[in-house]
């Protein structure tokens, strides 16, 4: 502990102590939130990477498609997509249509050769080994189950902007 030599009492030492540390903690939590909105414009792209790939997930996507569509060089997104997301573009979407293809078994009796298809794999092989994979269970033994759940749901991107900007209300009434 630091001490102080002045006249102020042990319990005032402890006090301008505590201000001072509460003080760097703020100092260090602002400079952090200011970070974050400085690369708003990457949380921009990564929105609109998002946006793109579910308008477009029946399609094929590639990274070279996505980086073309948007105007933006494929390794800036994709670098920057990774950093905010913490998954590669590939797998995010490989997940998705995973996801949707486990919601299609259980929800239709599609035939799981063209729900692969239509999740886009060249075979119902490849597709029941990725699926087997991620759902630890063949798509014939998940259907049979008839339970769904995701295992890549959509990503929703949180900025200090939207943290702050929350209107919060209780009862029809602002919160205290």
């Amino acid at each position: 502990m630091i001490e102080y030599y002045s006249k102020e009492t042990p319990n005032q030492n402890r006090a301008i102590l505590i201000k001072t540390v509460i003080r760097k903690y703020v100092i260090l939590i602002l400079s952090n939130l200011i970070k974050e909105d400085v690369s708003m414009g990457d949380a921009n792209i990564i929105q609109k990477v998002l946006t793109y790939i579910e308008d477009h997930i029946e399609e094929e996507l590639s990274l070279d498609k996505i980086a073309s569509e948007l105007n933006y060089s494929k390794f800036y997104m994709a670098r920057n997509f990774a950093e905010r997301t913490g998954c590669t573009i590939y797998k995010y979407i490989q997940g998705r249509r995973l996801t949707l293809a486990a919601q299609k078994l259980v929800e239709t009796n599609e035939p799981i050769v063209e729900i692969a298809y239509e999740a886009h794999y060249s075979s119902q092989q490849a597709f029941t080994q990725a699926f087997s994979r991620v759902y630890q269970c063949s798509p014939q033994i998940y259907r049979k189950n008839g339970i769904f759940y995701p295992v890549q749901m959509q990503i929703t991107l949180w900025t200090t902007q939207r943290l702050f900007a929350k209107d919060y209300r209780m009862g029809g009434r602002m919160a205290a």
